[in-house]
């Protein structure tokens, strides 16, 4: 992969969710309306379903030797993705649960500075808005693309390369950063750009660092 210190980086490419913020509160709660959705159109219980979801999910992961997504989870199970992802948009409420937290916001303006700033989540246009805006991120990425796009859910290198070439960039040029290897960045590396795992706020912090530090410094954290 080609190295940071090399300043052959011109883009980058965040994950939202656990990514740009962590709150396993708002991720239980996404976990739930998923559940709820899927006790729904299977007439079950919300015990019953988020059994029958765990189960699905061991079995795709093993199937697929990679972690599945509840998009994945969701398709298996009969049920609509797009309506899966309205009733979040009707139910979820991330401004109860995230909190702004600054030494965020200034790392991103201070690498927009520097790269181009794009978000890419399987969250859907309307949330991915509203956490954006909650977290005062907004107004500092150059694109955003969201799952209701082409209703391709991560991971999928359709989109990916879409992603690429919309922003008018080479796979070299452009960073990926997520929290999960397996669905945010496995694509991205295969298809030659270099992808950053990041599982903590503190992890996203030292990418600034990273990516501005001198060539002789230890890049070991990217790949």
């Amino acid at each position: 992969m080609p190295d940071f210190s090399s300043g052959e980086i011109k883009g980058i490419v965040f994950d939202l969710d656990g990514t740009l913020y962590v709150c396993e509160r708002f991720a239980s709660e996404i976990q739930d309306a998923a559940a709820i959705y899927i006790s729904g159109i299977k007439r079950l219980s919300y015990s019953e379903a988020m059994q029958m979801m765990a189960e699905t999910r061991q079995r795709l992961t093993q199937e697929n030797g990679t972690v599945q997504t509840i998009s994945a989870v969701c398709s298996e199970l009969g049920g609509s993705v797009q309506e899966m992802h309205r009733f979040f948009t009707q139910t979820l409420r991330p401004e109860a649960y995230l909190i702004r937290d600054e030494r965020v916001i200034h790392l991103l303006k201070r690498l927009s500075a520097q790269f181009s700033i794009y978000i890419y989540t399987n969250n859907n246009r309307i949330l991915t808005a509203r956490i954006m805006n909650y977290l005062g991120l907004d107004s500092i990425a150059d694109g955003t693309f969201t799952i209701d796009d082409a209703w391709r859910a991560k991971p999928d290198e359709e989109m990916v390369v879409r992603i690429i070439e919309s922003i008018g960039l080479k796979p070299e040029e452009t960073l990926f950063v997520g929290d999960r290897y397996d669905i945010d960045l496995r694509v991205p590396d295969q298809l030659g750009c270099p992808v950053y795992l990041s599982q903590s706020i503190e992890q996203l912090l030292l990418l600034g660092e990273l990516l501005t530090q001198k060539p002789s410094a230890d890049m070991s954290a990217v790949r």
